[in-house]
């Protein structure tokens, strides 16, 4: 769920910056969505290799 809180809430920000005519705020929502993104992608990515080592952990435990 990492980032997914930061893309809700650029996504609002986008929305009102772009309704009010405000380019400044639907940047900043823009920028902020797409931190979110990037940091629910690194979350997945950390999950991928720590499964990955416990994978081969397992496998080097079990050859001994």
């Amino acid at each position: 769920m990492a980032g997914k809180t930061e893309q809700v809430k650029g996504k609002a920000k986008e929305a009102v910056g772009s309704l009010v005519g405000d380019k400044d705020l639907e940047a900043e929502g823009t920028a902020e969505r797409q931190a979110g993104e990037v940091k629910q992608k690194v979350g997945h990515a950390k999950d991928k290799v720590d499964k990955a080592i416990d994978k081969v952990e397992g496998v080097l435990g079990h050859g001994s």
